[in-house]
């Protein structure tokens, strides 16, 4: 490492030390203006299209900005540059589908879940007999080649006789090979599947998820308060429902 980038990195250091846990909300109380930093390029959680931007992230934070009582200012950086976008101060938090890192938790707080986008199951409409993965025996089950419900599905394959893995290079083909019957079920990411159901009828996905695979708001370490703030705000609208409607609006029911 050069003797430049030693001192940003002390820099960036120094910046998250000396922050106060509350500066961060009082100045966001005192601007009327939470600043949210997301990648404008991942529909249907964030787009920008025609100067529009548009998406799931795009309506929460529009949510939370009213829960707060404050405006939003988007602020748009490439994915790579997310988390360093926040930690200078450029963002006050990010809101664009990340999941939730434990390894960064040193130097950056993540909200309660939003949404999972783990895996799910998905079969045909009039399905009674399969509900979870061990359902699967004697079954054929459609995968998206070298996904994260391909390794899951290999690894069930070792326990489950007679377990038929069908892999496909995209996840509408093997959805595609369960509405057509030349598969049971298939395991798809829930993004994916339910983007898919939204389109298609005589598909239904299994509830409960596979997988976890938490989305969050992520902030400073230092943010505590704001943190609360938004984790209050993120639980009245669970309770009322709007988070299911900004939901279910953007990726189907």
């Amino acid at each position: 490492m050069n003797w430049t980038k030693s001192f940003t990195l002390l820099f960036l250091l120094l910046l998250i030390a000396c922050s106060d846990n509350g500066a961060t909300w009082q100045k966001v109380q005192e601007t009327g203006i939470l600043k949210v930093g997301l990648d404008p390029t991942y529909p249907p959680f964030e787009l920008l299209t025609n100067e529009e931007l548009v998406g799931l992230d795009v309506d929460l934070a529009n949510a939370l900005g009213k829960e707060l009582g404050v405006g939003i200012e988007f602020v748009y950086f490439g994915y790579d540059g997310l988390y360093d976008a926040l930690l200078t101060g450029q963002a006050d938090v990010l809101i664009s589908a990340l999941v939730i890192m434990p390894e960064r938790t040193k130097d950056f707080a993540y909200s309660e879940s939003y949404f999972n986008a783990g895996e799910i199951l998905i079969v045909r409409n009039g399905e009674s007999e399969i509900e979870e993965i061990t359902d699967l025996n004697g079954r054929s089950l459609a995968v998206e080649l070298g996904s994260q419900g391909h390794v899951l599905a290999t690894e069930w394959e070792r326990k489950i006789p007679k377990l038929t893995i069908v892999p496909f290079n995209t996840p509408d083909e093997a959805l595609t090979a369960v509405l057509n019957q030349t598969a049971d079920a298939a395991l798809i990411d829930q993004i994916s599947g339910r983007l898919f159901l939204k389109e298609n009828s005589g598909l239904t996905r299994i509830k409960e998820p596979i997988t976890v695979e938490p989305y969050a708001v992520v902030l400073r370490a230092n943010d505590v308060q704001l943190l609360k703030q938004i984790n209050s705000s993120l639980d009245h609208l669970q309770t009322t429902g709007e988070l299911d409607n900004i939901i279910q609006k953007w990726l189907g029911s």
